[in-house]
């Protein structure tokens, strides 16, 4: 079943370890699906580049497996992608990556700054990539953790943990991942230039105010 979305799932896995966003089993990837409401999942322990769409996990919103076809288990994380998506209706892509600048400042427990303009896209409500308390991976804990921080941003940090980006394309969950670790590499340079001193960002006012040139006429 949804073997299209499957594939997304694939694509999204593999982008992300293509990118260097994950190293072999780490982070995990989800799409929920718009007219079954399902969420399509990477399944636990298997590396990123030998993954097929036979071994997607298909579930529902309350964590009963609908299909498994080659008898793995979905992610441990498979929670935090379903609070996710209870939490935003807007989303239908959800991107988990262990990137290493990205994972520094969650480490740290650290925000990143809006310290470039490309930072708009990630929908930055307070001019930061947020930091979501820590929580045991596969644990309710942090399933909740999560849900305030990721209802500021498209794109927040896990305390100690790692990164998620939201979207509602597949594509574009990975692009954002990938747009955490730029920023959070940005960042880090940035702080090491200026003798640790904090740069600052853009204020969300800023970042929200972007629109395409009007003077740009197209001949119909």
């Amino acid at each position: 079943m949804l073997e299209i979305q499957k594939q997304y799932v694939v694509d999204m896995a593999q982008k992300s370890s293509e990118w260097g966003l994950c190293k072999h089993k780490a982070g995990n990837s989800s799409v929920r699906d718009k007219q079954t409401g399902y969420v399509l999942v990477t399944p636990t322990t298997i590396d990123k580049k030998l993954l097929t769409v036979r071994d997607i996990v298909v579930m529902d919103l309350d964590a009963n497996v609908i299909e498994a076809d080659s008898g793995l288990r979905p992610t441990s994380e498979c929670l935090m992608h379903l609070e996710i998506y209870k939490a935003r209706e807007d989303v239908f892509a959800i991107s988990h990556t262990h990137s290493i600048f990205a994972t520094s400042f969650a480490v740290l427990a650290r925000p990143i700054p809006a310290v470039v303009y490309e930072c708009a896209i990630l929908n930055l409500k307070d001019g930061v990539i947020p930091v979501a308390p820590y929580g045991r991976p596969g644990t309710t804990e942090l399933s909740h953790s999560v849900i305030e921080p990721i209802k500021r941003a498209d794109a927040i940090l896990m305390e100690k943990h790692g990164a998620i980006a939201v979207d509602k394309d597949p594509y574009e969950a990975v692009l954002k991942a990938a747009y955490i670790e730029e920023m959070a590499e940005i960042y880090y340079h940035a702080l090491l230039i200026n003798d640790g001193k904090d740069p600052g960002g853009f204020p969300p006012e800023e970042l929200q105010s972007w629109a395409y040139p009007s003077q740009i006429k197209f001949k119909h």
